[in-house]
């Protein structure tokens, strides 16, 4: 490979559904990671769940990070660069570290098969190697859909955390909430602390932890919070305190469950990694996440969310509440085809004066057209328009937008990557 670009395009043609494509297992990846000989050497936390797994990693990264170690991050998806998604202490590594990890694991892939990795199979594995080379302190990883049958799933943690179960990828994970807990709760491991900070787990995921034996800790029982709207206190097991904490930096009321299960998991390694409470305080309140309820400065307000599915559109929802008047709200939409399009969107009833509608170029991408059909059949309210891409709607929004209206962009990574990658130009 020649360049950073060609490493990327022959990541997407290894698997037959390309880039795009899901094909759930740990063979092949489990293979691949037995040539490169991974092993662990400091602790690795594991995070799952349908919604809130970027907050809870990005909480944890800062902490870690505030607190004087080395943490190594793998999330995604990325919305502007694919080195986005292996970061160390909160950077972005390089192309050059990026593509020297691809050039290992492509020689294990060749070496072991040679084995037809999907892309995110190749990248999981790339990321260990950066870390490894780097040799890290800490390690966070993100899974990527599921759990149980999820690359990330190949390494065990020895700290793992779903942060809610909801309906979402049923093609893949099942139709029901007991089905997708089993999924999520396949991260956990025997004898290793387990935590769950959705309000009410199906039994599914008791049984899972129970049967392996692994340590189960859950949201209300082992850990928690209280307080007011200006501050609050974790409490955890043995009497476990950590007060006059300031609300996160991330919006939502849902932030402080997955604020609390990340002081949960700190207590759980502190005779490893001691993290201070200044760390703690920084941590929450100078985290940043790109697209999860991003108001960016300046007027008309303009909002970006990832919200794709209708327990997160609906934390989107209760946000926009929250935020005062606005004249119109004018909203900027692109969605995959796979979603529930119709749960994600009834959400907003009412709340919505302008749909702008926007087809997204990638295999998943639902037709503008199709989601002007949802909104005429369920009556969601406001005028309605479509186009062809999301720069194309948000140039429209830009338009029509006073200063005392509010753009939301929301829907997918893709739409939301769309028209940052617009606001860029524009500036």
């Amino acid at each position: 490979m020649n360049s950073f670009a060609d490493w990327l395009t022959h990541l997407e043609s290894l698997h037959p559904k390309g880039q795009a494509g899901i094909e759930l297992g740990l063979e092949r990846v489990g293979r691949v990671k037995t040539a490169l000989q991974q092993k662990p050497w400091c602790p690795l936390i594991v995070v799952g769940g349908t919604n809130g797994k970027g907050s809870t990693c990005a909480y944890l990264e800062a902490i870690y990070t505030f607190a004087g170690y080395r943490v190594g991050c793998y999330s995604s998806p990325h919305l502007l660069d694919y080195n986005e998604r292996v970061r160390i202490d909160g950077v972005a590594v390089d192309d050059a570290s990026l593509c020297a990890a691809f050039a290992r694991v492509e020689a294990a892939r060749q070496s072991a098969g040679p084995v037809a990795l999907t892309y995110f199979e190749f990248g999981t594995l790339a990321a260990w190697e950066v870390f490894a080379a780097r040799q890290v302190d800490v390690l966070i990883l993100e899974v990527g859909l599921g759990g149980r049958l999820d690359a990330v799933n190949v390494y065990d943690a020895d700290c793992a955390v779903v942060t809610g179960i909801a309906l979402d990828h049923t093609d893949w994970l099942g139709s029901t909430r007991a089905a997708i807990g089993f999924e999520k709760a396949g991260i956990y491991r025997a004898g290793q602390p387990a935590f769950c900070a959705d309000p009410e787990p199906p039994q599914s995921l008791f049984d899972h932890a129970a049967a392996i034996g692994a340590d189960l800790q859950l949201l209300g029982r082992d850990f928690g919070y209280f307080g007011d709207q200006t501050q609050w206190t974790f409490w955890g097991r043995d009497g476990q305190r950590r007060g006059g904490l300031a609300n996160p930096a991330l919006r939502g009321r849902f932030q402080l469950r997955n604020a609390a299960a990340v002081l949960a998991v700190v207590e759980s390694l502190k005779d490893r990694l001691p993290v201070s409470m200044q760390a703690v305080r920084r941590g929450l309140l100078e985290v940043e996440l790109p697209g999860r309820f991003q108001v960016l400065p300046g007027r008309p307000s303009i909002v970006l969310d990832v919200a794709h599915n209708p327990q997160a559109v609906a934390g989107l929802a209760d946000n926009l509440g929250e935020m005062g008047f606005f004249e119109r709200t004018i909203a900027v939409v692109g969605m995959l085809g796979d979603k529930d399009i119709p749960g994600a969107l009834a959400a907003l009833a009412g709340k919505i004066d302008v749909w702008l509608l926007a087809s997204l170029d990638t295999p998943r991408g639902a037709p503008a057209q199709a989601l002007a059909a949802v909104i005429a059949e369920q009556k969601l309210g406001g005028a309605v328009e479509s186009f062809d891409t999301p720069a194309e709607a948000f140039a429209c929004a830009a338009k029509l937008a006073g200063e005392n209206d509010r753009i939301l962009v929301f829907g997918s990574f893709y739409t939301v990557a769309a028209v940052l990658r617009a606001l860029q130009l524009r500036r």
